[in-house]
């Protein structure tokens, strides 16, 4: 198309030059361009009928890994001199390997094929086309379109694996796990001691309590341990991503949202989860490495956004979630989001907040000098006092800073009652 427009700009200039100069020379100098152009017009590249398929080596990737892609565009029409093809990569894919644009003749029945290597962040990448560009043997004339091609590539994030989360919540199910259920039966840990019942095992007989009433014998009773309905919360206001160069503190988060759901799921809970932005992004709770897929799915599609109509945790729904169940919120927090979590506190949940550490990741981002320090340490001192109110609510709160291993946060934030401390605990229940 450039080539036309040129030769047909140097065209009309010799024929103005040599009309205005009365030159015959200037207008015989125009003639065969004239007639190169209109031969070019008249044999110029027809509607091509031309076919892509693309396809992935896998449609769901984990983040960091790499895809190889192969696009063929095959000719089903009249012979193609010259085509140009140039894949169109989704926006955030970076090309690894290979070349996603190829020049060659096409004749009829015949393809050109495309190989290369892409990668990218977590999300949901798309292929919508393919360009073509169709020219004639003089690459004057040009036709230019897009096949259509869709494809999908998800990419999930990554995260580490955590061993058992210790939680309590004050409802359990009725199947076996390793949440302790406040109630005598079936277990490891001591729970207290009771009456002899026949068909208890001899193992389970307290001999030290029974000698002292020679009368009865008693035996020792465990804590049942069950499964629980958990809901994780991710926070996904734009006021909480904060950015050091290419991290963001919102990827921290979505890693750490992956990690406990795996967790949770490999102890037998049922998970849900609520992404909390733009707008609420529901998981219906389920089980098993289904339930873990779908948490997959929605956490590669979170993003930072803000909106009007959820910039407090005022509006989170909390008829989402069971009565009496655990819920875990990832959030950097605020001080205007003490009052709802009191309020979730008050109505009978057990609640475990992880929270990644703003003040140092923000910190890190700035050369070490006087002034970052002190307003540093101003943050950290207001920090300390909301995690502290959040603590005296009743619930967990592991201050998480985002360059050490977030089960070294979980342990020192939710590390297993003592047995002594259990056992007088249950008797005073009793």
């Amino acid at each position: 198309m450039r080539q036309f427009l040129l030769l047909s700009i140097l065209a009309y200039v010799l024929l103005i030059v040599g009309l205005a100069a009365l030159e015959r020379g200037w207008v015989v100098l125009a003639l065969p361009l004239i007639a190169h152009l209109v031969a070019s017009q008249l044999r110029g590249p027809d509607v091509p009928r031309l076919a892509a398929r693309r396809s992935l080596s896998s449609a769901r990737a984990p983040q960091g890994a790499r895809v190889s892609v192969q696009l063929t565009v095959t000719n089903e029409g009249a012979d193609t001199p010259m085509v140009a093809i140039r894949d169109l990569l989704p926006p955030l894919a970076a090309l690894e390997e290979g070349a996603t644009s190829v020049v060659g003749a096409l004749p009829r029945g015949a393809s050109l094929t495309l190989d290369y290597v892409v990668s990218g962040e977590r999300g949901d990448y798309v292929w919508r086309g393919a360009e073509v560009t169709v020219s004639d043997p003089l690459g004057i004339a040009a036709r230019r379109l897009v096949l259509p091609a869709l494809n999908h590539l998800l990419i999930v994030p990554g995260s580490q694996a955590l061993r058992h989360v210790e939680i309590r919540p004050q409802r359990t199910h009725g199947f076996a796990g390793p949440i302790p259920a406040r109630q005598g039966g079936p277990g490891v840990e001591f729970y207290g001691v009771r009456e002899y019942q026949r068909g208890d095992p001899l193992r389970w007989i307290n001999w030290r309590a029974s000698a002292r009433h020679p009368r009865a014998l008693f035996t020792n009773e465990f804590e049942q341990e069950r499964t629980a309905d958990v809901g994780l919360i991710l926070d996904g206001r734009q006021r909480h991503d904060i950015r050091r160069g290419e991290q963001s503190l919102l990827e921290h988060s979505v890693r750490a949202t992956a990690a406990l759901a795996e967790a949770f799921l490999n102890d037998g809970n049922r998970v849900g989860l609520l992404i909390y932005g733009w707008f609420l992004d529901w998981t219906f709770p389920g089980y098993g490495k289904v339930q873990r897929e779908r948490i997959l799915r929605a956490l590669a599609r979170a993003r930072a956004s803000e909106s009007v109509v959820f910039e407090s945790l005022d509006r989170l729904p909390a008829r989402f979630f069971p009565a009496r169940s655990q819920l875990v919120l990832i959030s950097a927090l605020c001080p205007e989001d003490l009052p709802f979590l009191t309020r979730l506190r008050a109505q009978g949940y057990q609640l475990l907040v992880v929270s990644p550490d703003p003040v140092s990741f923000e910190a890190g981002a700035f050369a070490p000098s006087r002034e970052v320090e002190l307003a540093a340490r101003l943050a950290r001192l207001e920090r300390r006092a909301l995690l502290g109110t959040l603590r005296r609510t009743g619930a967990v709160v592991v201050d998480w800073p985002v360059d050490q291993p977030l089960e070294r946060a979980l342990a020192q934030a939710t590390g297993r009652v003592p047995q002594l401390l259990r056992t007088i605990s249950a008797g005073g229940m009793t």
